[in-house]
Parts: C-alpha cells; sequence; structure tokens
C-alpha cells in the first residue's frame, strides 16, 4: 500500500518561493526571446477569425489565407506608423518656432523661480548643468536609443514571422498539447483553450475599441482648444495610452510641445491639460470598466501588481502583455482544483458575507466585544 508523502507547511513554502524566484529570472533573461513569441501568439489568437473566414467563406486555402491575415495586420500596422511618421516631419518645420517658444517659457519659469525662491539666473545654470553632468554621458544616450531602435526593428520583422507560424502550425500545437494530456483529462483541455482564445480575443478587441475612441476624443478636444496637429496627437495618445501610467504622460507631453508650434500662451497648455485628464477620467470610469474590464474579469489590484512586475521583468512591451497573460494564467488556474483558490483570488466577484468552510460568522467589532466582557463582569 503506497503511502502518500506529505511535506510540512514550510517545505511547501520553500519550493513554491524556488520555483517562483527560478520562473522570474528565466523570463527575465530570456525576454528578448519570449516577448516577441508571446507578442505574436496574442495577435495571432486576434486573427484566427480573419484566417477562419477566408478559409470557409471566400474558400481560400489554409497556406494563401494565413498570408493574407498576417500582410493585412502588417499594412494596418504599417499605415498607422506612417501616419505618424509623416505628420512628424510636418512637425519638424516648426522647430524653429518651437524652440522660440520654449525659450519664453523657460525665461518666464527662471523669473519665477528667482522672485519665489530668490535663486539667481546664474546659480539656476549652474544647477542645470550640474544635473547634466551627473546624467548618462551624450554617447550612452545615443548607444541606448540606437539599440531601443535595432530591438524594435528587430522584433517588428520577427513578430509577422511568428504570426504566420502560429496560424500556420495552429493545429500542429493543438495534437501536441492533446498529446501531453491522458484522454479523461481532453475534455477539459479543450474548455480551457477555449476560453483562453474568448478570453483574449475580447481583451485585444475590446482594448483596440478603447484606443479608437481615446484617439477620437482626444482629436475632438484638441480641436476645440485650437492645438496644431489635433488627429496626429489624437492618435498617439490612443496608441500610447496601451502603456499603463506612463503612455498618457508622455501622450501629454507632446501635445503641450505641439501647442508650441503656435503659441506661447499659457492658456492653451492650460487647455491641453484639462482636455488630457478629461479624457482620462471618461477612459478610467467609462471605457475601461465597460469595454475592457468586462471582457477579463480581474480585479484591480491584480491587475495593478501584474502591470508592474511586467514592467520590471519586460519593460513598456511586458506591461502590455500583463494583462492578457494574467486572464490565461486565471482561466487555467479556475479550472484546476489544487489552483482554484488563486484564481478566485484574482477575479473581481466580491463575497457579500465572511464564511469560513461554509459557516457563516457574525461580523466581529472589538468594540462592541469589549463592552460585553465589561457588562460580563459587572454581573
Amino acid at each position: 500500500m503506497r503511502h502518500k508523502l506529505e511535506f510540512p507547511l514550510y517545505a511547501k513554502l520553500a519550493f513554491v518561493l524556488t520555483s517562483l524566484s527560478l520562473l522570474l529570472t528565466f523570463i527575465y533573461v530570456a525576454q528578448g526571446i519570449l516577448i516577441p513569441v508571446l507578442l505574436a501568439m496574442l495577435f495571432a489568437i486576434l486573427l484566427r477569425p480573419v484566417v477562419n473566414f477566408l478559409n470557409r467563406k471566400l474558400r481560400f486555402p489554409h497556406v494563401i489565407a494565413v498570408m493574407t491575415a498576417v500582410v493585412l495586420f502588417v499594412l494596418v500596422i504599417g499605415g498607422i506608423i506612417f501616419f505618424v511618421s509623416w505628420k512628424i516631419s510636418g512637425m519638424a518645420d516648426d522647430l524653429d518656432q518651437i524652440k522660440k517658444n520654449l525659450n519664453i517659457h523657460y525665461h518666464h519659469i527662471q523669473q519665477w523661480i528667482k522672485q519665489r525662491f530668490n535663486v539667481s539666473y546664474v546659480q539656476q545654470q549652474k544647477y542645470i548643468q550640474q544635473a547634466s553632468k551627473d546624467s548618462l554621458p551624450g554617447t550612452a544616450i545615443i548607444g541606448t536609443t540606437f539599440s531601443s531602435f535595432t530591438d524594435a526593428l528587430l522584433n517588428f520583422v520577427l513578430v509577422p514571422i511568428y504570426v504566420f507560424l502560429f496560424l500556420l502550425y495552429r493545429n500542429l500545437f493543438l495534437k501536441f498539447l492533446s498529446k501531453l494530456f491522458k484522454p479523461e483529462h481532453q475534455y477539459r483541455l479543450r474548455e480551457v483553450l477555449s476560453h483562453v482564445k474568448t478570453a483574449v480575443q475580447s481583451y485585444l478587441v475590446g482594448l483596440l475599441t478603447e484606443v479608437a475612441i481615446v484617439a477620437t476624443l482626444t482629436s475632438l478636444g484638441l480641436m476645440i482648444v485650437g492645438v496644431q496637429y489635433p488627429i496626429l496627437l489624437g492618435v498617439i495618445t490612443g496608441v500610447l495610452n496601451l502603456i499603463p501610467y506612463i503612455g498618457i504622460l508622455v501622450a501629454a507631453g507632446l501635445s503641450i510641445l505641439a501647442t508650441l508650434t503656435t503659441s506661447a500662451e499659457v492658456s492653451i497648455i492650460l487647455g491641453v491639460v484639462i482636455v488630457n485628464v478629461a479624457v482620462q477620467l471618461i477612459d478610467n470610469n467609462l471605457l475601461v470598466p465597460l469595454v475592457v474590464s468586462s471582457k477579463v474579469k480581474i480585479n484591480a489590484f491584480v491587475s495593478l501588481v501584474g502591470i508592474i512586475i511586467g514592467g520590471a521583468l519586460g519593460g513598456v512591451a511586458g506591461m502590455f502583455l500583463a494583462i492578457p497573460l494574467i486572464a490565461i494564467i486565471k482561466v487555467v488556474f479556475d479550472r484546476i482544483e489544487p489552483f482554484e483558490p488563486w484564481g478566485f483570488l484574482m477575479g473581481d466577484d466580491l463575497p457579500k458575507t465572511h464564511e469560513w468552510g461554509g459557516i457563516r460568522l457574525p461580523h466581529y467589532d472589538a468594540g462592541e466585544a469589549e463592552e460585553s466582557e465589561l457588562e460580563k463582569k459587572k454581573k
């Protein structure tokens, strides 16, 4: 008769922490390989309905259908990049005016600092020079920028190739997964894969809808304020909004910089700030709960922690990948009994009562307990 081997709690905790540390270390070290593959996997799931439509409705051969879907995907992404680059090149013609207006604001800030804190112009200049010396040298900045550009260009080439291969060999991957599990677990595997596909597709579609709405609202707001290049800045804001927290700050900075092409008035800058704040309030309180969060049932705490961890491990791409990967993990955890509590913790279903083992406990209040003890003593 076999006896089930039981480990003490501290041993189980040590196993979990060691495994988690090794996994996070592996992700951090191999991020250059993993991030393009994961991005391609998500885009392949998003493009799967397009391939099905071309296969079943238009009778395209499988290879042609996959190639057509990937080409359309590349054309859409390339079109957005071309539009933004074309508009930015137009902004470059106003560079002299931007410098002139920046100098006006710079002198105003210097004058305010001098009057407020009694710091002379010479001292302010020394502080700026000292700060520039403490920052990265020019060669290091150029090297970092070149490295980032090279990585982005490499990913732009690799991701479509990976998407094509994921779609082309989809049945091969599914057959491989089915061979990993016993026949009695095939139904559960199929259910998990189906829910993963639905969750990722719904999330990405909701995200694209959010980008379109944010871009439209920002463009309209900037038109009303009177900023030049409102459509360009709206598109940039919508795209950068995919990067949580950081993206909207960068977009606001670019919008403020664009105001300097026409005027140095503070009122226009204030209008840009109001437009960005208003759009963010609409996005956070209406669009995210109704369009994005409704597609993926993950609570705000887990989302925030996941985004921070994703940013620490993979930078901007890691922050973008965090939510869909958490959604996939939650779908798997919900259907594996030992991990079901963790799946429940990641969800957004708030229980109305506190229960332990199915027994509802009365609400405990320290003040009420202390009063009851005093009453007992008096009796």
